[in-house]
């Protein structure tokens, strides 16, 4: 085992001397003066030249030499162990200097007591001082001690399962133009959706110098769950679910979540359309060429512009559409709209407002302009039940068409039928002279060839596919029609006055509006439309 060069006192007749002792097998053959000097001047106890020393070992030890030191005969010096703590007290090193003859070895017990002298606590390796009692080397550091440094922790994480960048940019299309219809700031969320996780903070462990001094961890920062209503917690409280379909919202660090998604200002290029699985609000207006689609409920504060709406539920307007011709609403249940003006309007149940201009408006329930101005001027109104409201046309003889009473989608369903009727026939009428052209040929005896008989074939099957289904056609019809012909229960009536330039359609009943009537009634009676008082 290697060992390096040291020193050690020897006391002689004519006073103490310095031994040098060279290293043995490759050891470190100098000898630091400073450690020599740090030594004497603790133990010594006499006087002597430390320039001297320096001299003495400037050169590396090559062989045993002896110096005076002082000629006073010391003391015997037992074996010595000097600890050095470093300034941030997370280690402490030691050497060790070798006995004068007859001075006393250092057992374990007497290094760990230096140790606990020089102010080591804790961390002192117990396998080195074994290790060195079984083969002693001097002056060589040995780390005896060391501190558990603090393990750090980390910070508690929240992992987020909806979209949370409200910041989106809109799309570039490839002609260079933006997209600001389709911003996709909606983030959906579906029933038992999970929307976050959180990891929990890791506190970390403290350590502890070699003083036996608490090493404190960097303080992390814990997290919790924040939610608002409709969010359900797992039992313990580290995953979110949504409690229904709507959307998600982070504010903050709250997590929130709706089945009305609110514009809190106009819809325009900072929101794009929106399409939503659930109710909308809009808190200001809707810039023209933007859409809305909602399964639910659609309902607009502010103004509608040449805009798209389109509602699963009922469509509230509180102060109407202007729609320019490019207006379209259409709810699977009622309308209500402060006003309704150059736009097309489709209702699954009712339609009510104050005022109806130059519009299309079909509703399977009434359609009613009785407020306080209350009239109804131009385009074409459709109701399934009832058309009513103070003034109908105009003094000008404005072109007002009103149909009532049959619902629709059954006229809709008889003209549909009509024309698929009408095609079959005509394409009955081109197919007809191939097919009476081949059975021709067979009954003069001629053998057709393999792909006309195919042909042959193929038009019979056709030819009886389309007899059955008009057979069917021409029975619906006739029930149609019979609905049609027989309905009496739609009204049309203002409270006020019908201007000349409306027409009036009950079923498939026509009257046309050629005086100033007042407070007057349409119905259908014994097939003809019949005026009345108003009721």
């Amino acid at each position: 085992m290697a060992k390096d060069a040291f020193f050690r006192l020897k006391v002689k007749n004519n006073g103490t001397f310095i031994c040098l002792y060279p290293a043995i097998e490759g050891g470190v053959a100098e000898i630091a003066p400073l450690d020599v000097i740090i030594y004497l001047d603790r133990y010594l106890g006499y006087p002597y030249d430390k320039t001297m020393i320096t001299g003495l070992l400037a050169n590396p030890v090559t062989g045993l030499k002896e110096q005076l030191l002082t000629p006073e005969k010391v003391k015997v010096i037992d074996e010595k162990l000097i600890v050095q703590i470093s300034e941030d007290k997370n280690t402490a090193y030691g050497k060790f200097y070798p006995p004068m003859e007859g001075g006393k070895m250092l057992s374990k017990d007497d290094i760990v007591s230096e140790l606990v002298r020089a102010g080591v606590k804790y961390g002192v390796d117990q396998k080195l001082i074994e290790e060195f009692s079984k083969g002693r080397q001097y002056l060589k550091n040995f780390l005896l001690a060391k501190s558990t440094l603090p393990v750090e922790g980390k910070e508690a994480e929240i992992k987020y399962f909806f979209n949370t960048d409200v910041t989106r940019k809109p799309k570039v299309n490839e002609d260079g133009s933006v997209d600001f219809h389709n911003l996709d700031m909606i983030s959906e969320v579906k029933e038992g959706q999970l929307l976050a996780e959180l990891t929990p903070a890791d506190p970390g462990k403290p350590g502890i110098n070699v003083c036996g001094q608490l090493l404190k961890q960097t303080k992390v920062r814990n997290k919790m769950l924040r939610v608002g209503k409709f969010i359900k917690l797992s039992d313990d409280n580290l995953r979110a679910y949504s409690e229904i379909s709507g959307h998600a919202t982070l504010e903050g660090e709250m997590v929130f979540v709706s089945n009305t998604y609110e514009v809190p200002a106009n819809l325009d290029a900072s929101t794009g359309d929106i399409d939503y699985d659930g109710d909308v609000l809009v808190r200001g207006n809707i810039n023209g060429g933007y859409s809305i689609k909602a399964t639910g409920n659609i309902e607009v504060n502010g103004v509608v512009e040449g805009a798209s709406l389109t509602a699963g539920g009922n469509i509230v307007l509180k102060r109407g559409i202007q729609g320019m011709d490019k207006g379209y609403i259409k709810a699977g249940g009622n309308v209500i709209s402060k006003f309704i003006e150059r736009s097309t309007v489709i209702a699954g149940g009712y339609v009510v407002s104050d005022s109806i201009m130059h519009s299309n408006v079909e509703a399977k329930g009434d359609v009613s302009a009785d407020g306080k101005n209350g009239f109804i001027t131009g385009g074409e109104i459709h109701s399934g039940t009832l058309i009513s409201a103070k003034n109908i046309g105009s003094s000008m003889g404005t072109t007002t068409v009103l149909e009532c009473g049959i619902d629709s989608a059954i006229i809709d369903e008889y003209q549909a039928l009509g024309k698929e009727l009408d095609q079959n026939h005509e394409d009955e009428e081109k197919m007809m002279p191939t097919l009476l052209g081949l059975v021709k040929r067979i009954k003069l005896g001629e053998k057709l060839p393999a792909d006309k008989i195919l042909q042959l074939k193929r038009l019979n099957d056709q030819k009886e596919k389309m007899a059955a289904r008009n057979e069917e056609i021409d029975k619906k019809l006739a029930e149609l029609k019979e609905q049609i012909d027989n309905y009496v229960g739609g009204r049309v009536r203002a409270k006020g006055t019908m201007f000349p330039g409306c027409k009036v359609i009950i079923s498939n009943a026509v009257y046309y509006v050629k005086t100033d009537t007042t407070y007057c009634t349409f119905t259908k009676e014994n097939g003809d439309i019949k005026l009345d008082v108003y009721y």
